[in-house]
């Protein structure tokens, strides 16, 4: 189980920091035949061999590694079809340098043919080993299992959740439907702060006002008392 804990709790940057892998890019000798054969194919003296060369190698080398990155149910493949792969590839490439020369044009639809049966042999393999490896029989499988994002060989045969596409969807529109609740949740909340805060300042600003309107009507009041009883003293002494 802690294998399992591994393969899907390694941090997916680890590939960014990495060349991308596939099943079959995992193992680099897989790149230096797939040259070697192809060199072998092409004569030294056909015209613009290098290009040639470097697109053909490019686009068979690439294969897996596109394949296994669409689909993460397409991740993982146990040791020996990779092995079988390979082996069903050496033995086209050996069919095809068994004829005799015919051109760049030919040999271009030629390797199209092979890459073509090369990934439908892939995709049907790794699809193959996901139903079984997600399914209660999953101990048939025997010998270790390669993740083909980030080329470890890990001992488990048996795969839950994610990578088996289970509820996936779902478990998606859970995390939306949750993001969306608390967003929902944390907008009041921080608008209720906010108007609060509002009627709070308000209310103080209106407590600081009328304390200084009574201030300043006691103060005239004061002054028109004054004022008052100045008058009456003046008064009472002209009566005098």
């Amino acid at each position: 189980m802690g294998d399992l804990w591994l393969l899907f709790l390694l941090p997916l940057s680890l590939v960014a920091f990495h060349e991308v892998k596939g099943c079959l890019e995992c193992d680099p000798k897989f790149i230096e035949d797939v040259r070697t054969f192809i060199e072998n194919i092409v004569p030294s003296e056909v015209p613009g061999r290098d290009y040639l060369l470097e697109r053909q190698i490019k686009e068979m080398t690439h294969i897996s590694s596109k394949l296994s990155h669409r689909d993460k149910m397409l991740r993982v493949l146990d040791v020996q079809n990779v092995v079988n792969l390979r082996s069903w590839l050496k033995q086209q490439f050996e069919k095809l340098g068994k004829g005799t020369w015919k051109g760049a044009f030919i040999l271009q639809g030629k390797l199209l043919e092979i890459r073509q049966n090369l990934e439908s042999k892939l995709k049907e393999t790794l699809k193959t080993f996901s139903e079984v490896a997600c399914s209660e029989d999953c101990i048939v499988t025997e010998g270790p299992v390669l993740d083909c994002w980030t080329c470890l060989r890990i001992t488990t045969h048996c795969f839950r959740g994610e990578y088996c596409g289970d509820d996936s969807r779902e478990a998606e529109s859970r995390e939306i439907a949750l993001f969306l609740i608390l967003l929902t949740e944390a907008v009041i909340l921080g608008s209720t702060l906010l108007l609060f805060h509002i009627c709070v300042s308000h209310r103080r600003k209106m407590k600081a006002i009328r304390r200084s309107l009574k201030k300043y009507l006691e103060k005239k009041l004061e002054e028109l008392m004054g004022m008052v009883e100045e008058k009456k003293g003046k008064d009472f002494g002209t009566r005098k």
